[in-house]
């Protein structure tokens, strides 16, 4: 039944009617597939919750007592029944947004943060067709997919959700009663009944493959087919506003597209160079036989004979060449009564190219450009005879996949702790002190190294020659595949210069720098995520600007310098409010350092898709960033539920590219108008962010005990056990706090219900400016400095997504020694909650964003089963010493189930 307490708005009157029938259709489900007990005993878990939340104090211990002591199976039934219900929800607010984009299509609207109102804007601003053009050649965006230790849901699973999706879409403007309306929600029905069939992930831990099968399922069923209605969109636009000559031009490419998967080695001994050489092959049969599929599929539309049209000579030449090189190309396509149709033929040839390609023999595809070749002969020949409107907008679709995907399909950034390399290096140099000297000592032995080209003085043991493995494989690849095949290399926890000069050097010793230049082709990318980095890293890319050996390598990477960032490790480390001004300060210093010295910078941002984690929409980073670090560059990694999220449904993933080119294009033209910064706001943050990480570090690090109370309070000993990821949850050379990894230390946070790190030490911090500073400078600065009021907005989000109530009974599972740490956290809740309203003038959070408040509204009753029972199946899985497998079966069910409930509120 709809609930009484939830209000939706006309506009999204649809939504409210998709969430009530696929409630329904989720009952039907479980009554059919688990019998009319679970079906009972869901449905009354569920009202009992909603009367809960409504004040009803006897409903919640009737809750209570139904969610303790249940058997694991049946448990791990009625969190499967709850998770159903909100992938369904999930799905119904997805449709809903891409409904809504269509409506303002379909009323002529133009909707905000679009392409459409980005080319309006360039054009009021006095920009002509010509400095459009120029914009965009100075733009690209760049989401780099990353392994996720938390979340990797079956692309079986991931095909079923997308066709709800799509069969919800097509319902619209059917009247309810319709046949064809009883039809689709049949469909639909099948659908989740077949879901609720397929177990959502393998009871073995994933793979390095596995993760890379998950990420691929995003770039080449999903990305893969949106990229050319991206251009077609920003071209549509264009000769909306400037007229006919807008269409002559040839856009340049904006979208590119990266992974770590297979290449992130920081931390996972899984990943090494033949897992390097393995997903790089294996990104080239995604893409080549996509390119197979789509030329096949061209080959029925292209029928043009002979005998009614002509072709290009040159196409003519080609087929000629090809009928002597291919002699049996196209045979399977083109039999005898088809020789007189030219383009199917040639396509034929092509398709016998690709599958050489393909399966790596003889007349295959030397590199992507030979390809690209062929299929432009077509789209040449198809202007020059009438086919304009007879298969060349097809084909340009697919010359505009080749120029993004290449033979490539995504790029593969390689990462590696810093550690790693100097243990390397002092093997190399027979220098067991090595790791103990200063940055400067090493640097100074680095450039000696370098600049007499010295080889290692020692034997390599099997870890250093892995490392040396990785680097040839890296040129391998490279020249195999081509040089977009291969990404920036990510030196983590990037402390100095050596750590840069070290990479460069075993390089050489690796052999594949350039035997006259001296040149290593390898984009080196420091990265900067602790606290102490962040202040530091302007300063150490100074100094490596004027080093006199790295300048040399800048030339031969065109003077361009990739610097990556950590948001999640930064949080974990200092809180929300120190990491966020840490990182707004690094931009601002590493720019300064990259235009002093003449060099291109492009900021690699380190996001996940927690608030602490700096996940969040492209709008908000490109406002966000201090004026002299809008450049029209986005590269970004996407990792976990976020990128299901975002790249999950094709019209989402380009809603999604059309807010990133909107941001970037008005912020580069700088239409976006630039931020103002008072001196005394400045200090304002300077003093918030000392005070917040203070009060964090004080709690999370200084006390030693702090570590066991979040061991028993969250279910991360769950975590640690989920079969996942292939990176284990924990890093082995660290211990208590500080080995936990930033990722499950947000995710068992949530579990909780805390949400702790997205508000822990903001309460203190803007406590004492409203103290010190005064109420009105706080509310100035939320009013005019977007970054403030975006921390703001985000410290307020995680409030809002905290629930005390059911962390209460998380809090019974800690005990009496370590329960000293719950009023601590509870009285910066509040301070928290209370600073925000202040600010924001508000009497309760969200406000002002409906939208999000009823999403919250609406799951809220419908988690709260999964959370008590997770919290009785913790009690006695802990009580059994851990070792009952079907306990922590159940476990592992709701950990997910309560993590796809979060996913959209």
């Amino acid at each position: 039944m709809p609930r009484s307490d939830i209000s939706f708005p006309q506009k999204d009157a649809e939504l409210r009617e998709d969430v009530h029938m696929l409630g329904g259709l989720v009952g039907q489900v479980i009554r059919e597939q688990g019998g009319d007990v679970l079906f009972e005993a869901v449905e009354s878990d569920r009202q009992s919750a909603i009367a809960r939340r409504e004040g009803d104090t006897a409903s919640g211990h009737e809750l209570t007592e139904r969610t303790r002591n249940v058997p694991p199976e049946q448990a791990r039934d009625l969190v499967r029944g709850f998770s159903t219900w909100f992938e369904m929800v999930n799905m119904a607010e997805k449709v809903h947004r891409i409904r809504r984009r269509r409506q303002y299509f379909n009323e002529g609207k133009i909707q905000p943060s679009g392409i459409i109102e980005a080319v309006n804007k360039l054009k009021a601003q006095g920009l002509s067709l010509e400095d459009v053009w120029r914009l965009m050649l100075q733009m690209w965006v760049e989401p780099v997919f990353t392994a996720h230790p938390t979340e990797s849901t079956r692309r079986t699973i991931l095909r079923k959700q997308q066709k709800i999706a799509k069969l919800l879409l097509q319902r619209l403007g059917l009247p309810r009663s319709a046949n064809e309306t009883r039809v689709l929600w049949d469909r639909i029905r099948n659908e989740i009944t077949s879901g609720w069939q397929t177990a959502e992930n393998s009871r073995e831990r994933l793979t390095v493959a596995d993760e890379r099968e998950h990420v691929l399922f995003f770039i080449a069923e999903v990305l893969y087919k949106i990229v050319p209605t991206f251009y077609e969109e920003i071209q549509a636009a264009l000769e909306q506003a400037y007229g006919p000559e807008a269409r002559e031009r040839e856009l340049p490419e904006i979208l590119r597209f990266g992974s770590w998967v297979g290449g992130d080695m920081d931390g996972n001994p899984d990943v090494h160079a033949k897992t390097l050489r393995e997903t790089l092959a294996r990104h080239q049969q995604v893409i080549v036989n996509n390119y197979f599929l789509e030329c096949k599929s061209l080959a029925e539309t292209l029928s043009q004979s002979a005998s009614r049209v002509g072709i290009s000579p040159e196409l003519t030449a080609r087929l000629d060449q090809y009928s002597v090189l291919l002699p049996s190309g196209g045979a399977s396509l083109s039999p005898a009564r088809h020789d007189r149709m030219p383009y199917r033929v040639f396509l034929g040839q092509v398709m016998e190219r690709l599958r050489a390609t393909y399966e790596g023999r003889a007349n295959h595809y030397e590199n992507v450009n030979e390809f690209l070749g062929d299929i432009n002969l077509i789209a040449d020949s198809l202007r020059t005879n009438h086919g304009e409107h007879a298969g060349l907008f097809q084909v340009r679709r697919l010359i505009r996949r080749i120029r993004t995907f290449g033979f490539h399909l995504a790029t593969l950034d390689i990462r590696q702790n810093a550690a790693a390399h100097r243990a390397v290096i002092a093997q190399g140099f027979n220098d067991a002190g090595w790791a103990s000297r200063t940055s400067a000592e090493r640097t100074d032995r680095l450039r000696d190294a370098l600049e007499r080209d010295e080889g290692p003085s020692n034997v390599l043991d099997a870890s250093g020659k892995r490392s040396l493995w990785v680097l040839e494989a890296l040129a391998h690849c490279r020249h195999r595949y081509g040089d977009e095949a291969i990404g920036a290399y990510v030196v983590s926890s990037t402390q100095g210069i050596d750590d840069v000069l070290s990479l460069l050097l075993l390089a050489r010793w690796a052999d594949t720098a350039d035997r006259r230049s001296g040149d290593v082709p390898t984009d080196v990318a420091p990265m900067f995520e602790s606290a102490e980095s962040l202040q530091r890293c302007g300063e150490m890319m100074k100094q490596l600007f004027e080093e006199p050996v790295y300048k040399r390598h800048l030339k031969g990477r065109a003077n361009h310098q990739y610097v990556m960032i950590g948001y999640s490790a930064s949080n974990k480390e200092s809180g929300i409010v120190r990491a966020r001004w840490l990182i707004r300060q690094a931009q601002e210093s590493l720019f300064a350092a990259a235009d002093a010295a003449g060099i291109e910078l492009t900021l690699f941002h380190g996001q996940a898709d927690g608030i602490d984690r700096g996940g969040g929409r492209t709008e908000v980073l490109v406002r966000s960033a201090p004026n002299g670090a809008r450049r029209g560059r986005l590269r970004i990694t996407e990792q976990g539920e976020l990128i299901n999220e975002k790249y999950g449904l094709r019209p989402i993933a380009l809603r999604v590219f059309e807010q990133a080119f909107n941001a970037l294009s008005l912020s580069r033209a700088g239409v976006m108008a630039p931020e103002r910064v008072e001196p005394a706001w400045r200090e304002a943050l300077e003093l918030m962010s000392k005070e917040s990480s203070r009060v964090y570090r004080g709690l999370v690090f200084d006390d030693p005990e702090f570590h066991d109370f979040f061991c028993q309070l969250t279910p991360i000993d769950v975590i640690e056990r989920m079969q996942l990821g292939s990176r284990p949850v924990s890093r082995l050379d660290r211990v208590g706090i500080g080995a936990i990894r930033s990722i499950p230390w947000w995710h068992a946070w949530s579990q909780c219900r805390y949400m702790m790190p997205g508000w822990f030490g903001a309460g203190s911090a803007l406590a004492l400016a409203s103290r010190t500073l005064g109420d009105a400078v706080l509310r100035d600065m939320h009013e005019h400095w977007f970054f403030f009021t975006n921390l703001v907005d985000d410290i307020e989000l995680s409030l809002a997504r905290a629930d005390l109530d059911i962390a209460r009974a998380y809090e019974q599972l800690v005990d009496e020694k370590y329960r000293r740490f719950i009023p601590i956290l509870r009285a910066e809740y509040d301070l928290a909650r209370q600073q925000v309203l202040n600010i924001r003038c508000c009497q309760q959070l969200l406000e002002g964003a409906s939208t999000v408040q009823r999403s919250i509204m609406l799951r809220n009753p419908y988690i709260d089963p999964m959370h008590l029972t997770q919290v009785d199946l913790l009690r006695r899985w802990r009580a059994g010493k851990r070792e009952d497998r079907e306990l922590l079966s159940a476990l592992l069910a709701t950990v997910s189930g309560i993590g796809q409930a979060l996913q959209g509120a």
